[in-house]
């Protein structure tokens, strides 16, 4: 073994053993269930149908297009959209919309080293301490890399090695923190094989969750810190929400053994230490939850995967999907208001890694790939809704 790997596994394995001692402290939300059925009896709606909320970002014939995401500016007008040339590898296609998802442009020209790409490429405004904005992107899988633009995407950096470690959707998902300006958390997990350039999967197969900060505004990051980890429960695949007080930090995580619900941690001090993993409800099993608050009516929209534990078939099993509720749902472990088929997905559950954007007069914009059409390559696709839409609609089928 190395000695750089053996310097990195023993940061893990002490931020391990740190973080194990912290969370036992009293952190936990408003008392919930541990244990969740996992089907639900909130409202089911279907969106399917209703082809004049979809819009093509873009396909081609035989190509595998795959796991977007997506950042709006601040004039809730120009969007930028980046996804693999595979299944979550492959070159990054790069466009742009000018009027907030509506239209596309062509594919837009790339630095030569995204062809290279290994791994879901992801997107994040960030902002340093002096104010200067910046859009990054990251790439994982070991190494991670990252590419910068300061001129909000007109002009891309090359990706550049992050450090010395590595990680499965790498920098996910990424929060700006209170512990200063230009402070910021990426959260992200591996499981064991992409850590270190020599790292090797444990038996039974462990998955960890980890956190990295940056303190300079997102240009550089520090090494992973451990968070959790488990053979039993293979949490991976975080989305970050902020509670609407902007006290609290809830993770919502993909359960990849399919031994149990999704799950959900939070966190009560920017971060430093978590509640332990407890069951999602049925409503939110699923894959990549991605979340946004309603400016009209403060409630989330969470689009993912839907994807239940072994022996178990939601109606929705295998598409794209969103639930809506509220954030106080999450904390008691309610089951939340609806839970709404974005799109139907023909093949397996290879679908929907989300792009979530909303706009000031409360439209979401749904951004993802799928299989959209029979024995078709997936193609990315978006989808506009407003809460308010999905209220009538629920209204209507209760008539």
């Amino acid at each position: 073994m190395s000695l750089k790997l053996l310097a990195i596994t023993y940061r893990i394995l002490s931020s391990t053993i740190l973080v194990c001692s912290l969370v036992t402290s009293s952190l936990a939300a408003e008392p919930a269930e541990d244990t969740q059925q996992p089907g639900f009896t909130i409202p089911y709606l279907d969106l399917n149908d209703q082809t004049e909320r979809q819009i093509v970002v873009d396909r081609e014939e035989g190509q595998y297009l795959g796991h977007p995401t997506t950042v709006l500016l601040e004039d809730n007008r120009t969007m930028l959209c980046v996804y693999p040339k595979g299944h979550g590898k492959g070159g990054i296609v790069y466009k742009r919309s000018n009027d907030a998802g509506k239209t596309w442009s062509e594919r837009l020209p790339t630095p030569a080293s995204w062809a290279t790409s290994r791994e879901v490429p992801t997107l994040h405004r960030v902002i340093d301490a002096a104010g200067k904005k910046r859009i990054i992107m990251f790439s994982g899988l070991y190494p991670t890399r990252m590419a910068v633009t300061e001129d909000d995407g007109q002009t891309w950096s090359e990706l550049q090695q992050v450090g010395d470690w590595g990680g499965i959707v790498v920098m996910g998902c990424v929060e700006p923190l209170k512990t200063g300006k230009g402070h910021y958390m990426a959260l992200f997990h591996d499981d064991g094989r992409f850590i270190a350039k020599d790292s090797k999967q444990e038996s039974p197969i462990a998955f960890t969750l980890f956190k990295s900060l940056s303190t300079d505004g997102g240009l550089t990051w520090s090494d992973p810190i451990a968070i959790h980890k488990s053979s039993e429960y293979h949490i991976c695949e975080p989305g970050i929400i902020r509670s609407p007080d902007g006290k609290q930090l809830a993770v919502l995580l993909r359960e990849n053994s399919r031994r149990h619900n999704s799950q959900i941690i939070f966190s009560n001090d920017e971060g430093n230490t978590w509640t332990e993993p407890r069951d999602l409800p049925g409503a939110l099993n699923g894959d990549r939850h991605t979340g946004k608050y309603d400016p009209v009516s403060g409630r989330l929209l969470i689009s993912f995967r839907s994807n239940t534990p072994r022996g178990h078939k939601a109606p929705t099993e295998g598409d794209w999907v969103a639930w809506v509720g509220t954030y106080e749902d999450l904390v008691k472990g309610r089951e939340g208001q609806y839970h709404v088929r974005l799109k139907d997905n023909t093949k397996g559950a290879d679908c929907a890694y989300p792009g979530v954007e909303v706009l000031p007069d409360g439209t979401f914009i749904l951004t993802t790939y799928g299989h959209w059409e029979q024995g078709k390559a997936p193609y990315i696709l978006s989808v506009r809704l407003k809460l308010a839409e999905l209220d009538d609609l629920a209204a209507k089928s209760k008539q």
